[in-house]
């Protein structure tokens, strides 16, 4: 019976844990749904989602729900996320069907908050749950994280390569351990199946996302249509992409230098200097940065 309550426990908090990295993408999905009930403005739904996009960051930095350098990483993601809607949204993948001032290719400039929400969840997951990696290979993950990003766009006038890409991620993470900690408690995944997931939950958040009216694919502009289970695995592949960036802002610096012993001095009778001498054992110990010892006590070099 404790252990199942201990479970209990430990589910709430994971939940708890998991609402706060998700944070950002609820309150940006809202603020879309909300969009669609406002009555008419001087000003176009996009363009307004583009201001509350960039309030909700400024808010989610100033109240320090994300650092500096998540910032940087989320603003990162925002750029990735605005050039591969530009193509796909060229190409007809899906589009954004109402008008705005700031729609550039006929993707709107909020477009990018979207992959920036993805960015936010991944950094606040690694700070919140304490995530650390053992067995990661960095250069594979994100040479093979480059390619699958290029390949959304080349399958477009070059074969698929997205199932050849996918065997080779799962060799390249392959004994890739993604340690988080729920409470006082270590928990462990494989790297490859932390991806999965996300990739089903962004799947989900995609359906709600286009629901609200956040963009169309061709099928749902005459009425929503669930979007199709093949963006599951999309998803599962791209998540690699922010993965990458965050593991790369999150790497550990080298160790700072174990500070050298203390200097231990001793003063001579008669004469009005301090010679560096050898301390015994106890002295060595002291937290002093210099002590006046006897003469007798140990012998000066």
């Amino acid at each position: 019976m404790n252990s199942f309550s201990h479970g209990i426990r430990q589910l709430l908090r994971f939940t708890v844990l998991e609402a706060r990295c998700c944070a950002f993408a609820v309150a940006l999905i809202g603020g879309i749904a909300v969009s669609t009930l406002l009555p008419e403005l001087p000003i176009a739904r996009y363009d307004l989602l583009l201001l509350y996009g960039i309030l909700l960051t400024a808010l989610a930095w100033k109240l320090g729900w994300d650092s500096g350098r998540d910032v940087a990483v989320i603003g990162a993601c925002h750029v990735i996320g605005l050039l591969f809607e530009l193509v796909k949204v060229r190409m007809g993948s899906w589009s954004y069907p109402e008008e705005a001032w700031t729609k550039v290719g006929g993707v709107p400039l909020y477009g990018g908050f979207l992959y920036a929400a993805l960015g936010s969840y991944v950094c606040r997951a690694w700070r919140l749950f304490e995530l650390r990696l053992t067995g990661y290979r960095p250069r594979a993950t994100a040479v093979l994280a480059g390619a699958v990003y290029v390949n959304f766009f080349s399958h477009h006038w070059l074969p698929d390569a997205r199932w050849a890409l996918a065997a080779l991620l799962l060799a390249a993470t392959a004994g890739t351990w993604v340690r988080f900690r729920v409470g006082e408690r270590e928990h462990r995944m494989p790297l490859a199946l932390s991806f999965v997931l996300i990739g089903f939950f962004l799947w989900v958040a995609e359906n709600a996302a286009t629901y609200v009216g956040a963009w169309s694919y061709p099928d749902q502009l005459d009425g929503w249509q669930p979007v199709s289970p093949a963006k599951f695995g999309a998803w599962a592949l791209l998540i690699s992409v922010t993965f990458v960036l965050t593991a790369h802002r999150a790497r550990p610096t080298a160790p700072a230098p174990a500070p050298a012993a203390p200097e231990v001095l001793s003063t001579r009778q008669g004469r009005g200097k301090a010679i560096p001498c050898t301390p015994p054992a106890d002295v060595l110990q002291s937290t002093a940065v210099a002590v006046v010892v006897p003469k007798e006590t140990y012998k000066c070099l």
